[in-house]
């Protein structure tokens, strides 16, 4: 009797086991922080997961370097996410006056605008009432690689504040 019920514990549990390997938990999870040129993006919004999804006519991810714009370079990052039929989320990230790798503070040197379907709210970069505080960190410059990290707060009256957090790009141009 006792070797019968631990065959069946053991048959339980390697079908349990089977079951992980059948139906694996497609949880997303951010890219890997690489400098090889990868074509990544990728963040978490108050703590979760934002990846470029779905397709629009356009790719998710558009990367744009000018190497003179208004005499100097700059580098325009955009993504967006399909959330649903109604809803398109956008992420955009910009620099004007990249010339070297290291740390560029948002609103300083840099814009970044959210676009999130949170309230019917905008975070755009030139709107006086939103607050920005953050950075984004060039740690690779060698054209046609860009790679970096970002970290930002958003905050604008009557919207919710987004903590766009463990932000990364990986961009072959």
């Amino acid at each position: 009797m006792k070797r019968g019920f631990v065959n069946v514990l053991i048959f339980v549990l390697l079908l349990s086991l089977e079951g992980c390997f059948l139906f694996p938990d497609h949880k997303e999870t951010l890219p890997p922080a690489t400098q090889t040129g990868a074509n990544t993006f990728g963040c978490l919004v108050n703590g979760t997961v934002w990846l470029p999804k779905g397709f629009n006519g356009t790719t998710n991810l558009s990367p744009s370097y000018d190497p003179n714009f208004n005499g100097k370079p700059i580098l325009n990052i955009t993504s967006y996410r399909i959330v649903s039929d109604t809803e398109t989320q956008e992420i955009a990230l910009g620099i004007n006056g990249i010339y070297k790798i290291g740390t560029y503070t948002v609103m300083k040197d840099t814009l970044a605008f959210v676009s999130f379907n949170i309230k019917k709210c905008n975070y755009f970069y030139f709107d006086s009432l939103v607050y920005r505080k953050g950075s984004i960190v060039i740690t690779k410059l060698d054209l046609p690689i860009i790679s970096g990290t970002f970290d930002f707060i958003l905050y604008k009256p009557g919207c919710d504040t987004l903590k766009i957090t463990n932000g990364r790009f990986d961009i072959k141009l």
